[in-house]
C-alpha cells in the first residue's frame, strides 16, 4: 500500500509540475514587468528542479510519471488564449496564474489526503510543490 500510494502521489506531482511549467511558458512572452518576468522565471526554474527530483524518485519505482490531463491542459490553453486575446496585460496574466496556482494547490492537497500511505519523501515533495504554487500566487497579487 505504501509503494502504491507513493507512486500515485509522485505521478500527480509530476503532472502538476509539467502543468505549471507549461502555463508559465504560455504567458511569459507577454509579460511587460521585468520583476514579474523574473518571478515567473524563478518559479519555472524551481518547478524544473523539483520535476527532476520527482522523476528520479519515479525512476526508482520503474514508473514513467504522468502528463497533465489533456482535457485540463486544453481548457487551460483555451482560457489563456481567450483572455490574452481580449487584453494582453500583466494584470490578465497575474489573474490567469493565480487561478492556475489555486487549482494546483487544491488538487495537490486532495492528493495528499487521498494517498495518505505514501512515504514521507513523496509527501514532502508534494508539500514543496504546494509551497511553490502558494508563493507564486502571493507574488502575483501585486499585479492584479
Amino acid at each position: 500500500m505504501i509503494e502504491r500510494d507513493t507512486i500515485r502521489l509522485l505521478r500527480e506531482c509530476d503532472a502538476g509540475v509539467k502543468m505549471g511549467v507549461a502555463s508559465i511558458d504560455e504567458v511569459i512572452g507577454s509579460v511587460t514587468s521585468e520583476e514579474m518576468k523574473r518571478q515567473l522565471q524563478h518559479c519555472r526554474s524551481e518547478h524544473e528542479t523539483l520535476g527532476r527530483e520527482l522523476r528520479g524518485q519515479l525512476d526508482r519505482f520503474g514508473d514513467q510519471g504522468k502528463d497533465p490531463n489533456p482535457l485540463v491542459r486544453g481548457m487551460s490553453w483555451i482560457k489563456t488564449e481567450a483572455m490574452l486575446g481580449m487584453k494582453r496585460s500583466d494584470k490578465v496574466i497575474a489573474d490567469l496564474m493565480t487561478d492556475g496556482c489555486n487549482m494546483g494547490v487544491k488538487s495537490l492537497n486532495r492528493y495528499l489526503n487521498q494517498y495518505q500511505a505514501a512515504d514521507e519523501r513523496s509527501k514532502d515533495m508534494a508539500k514543496r510543490l504546494i509551497q511553490l504554487e502558494d508563493t507564486l500566487c502571493e507574488n502575483m497579487r501585486e499585479y492584479l
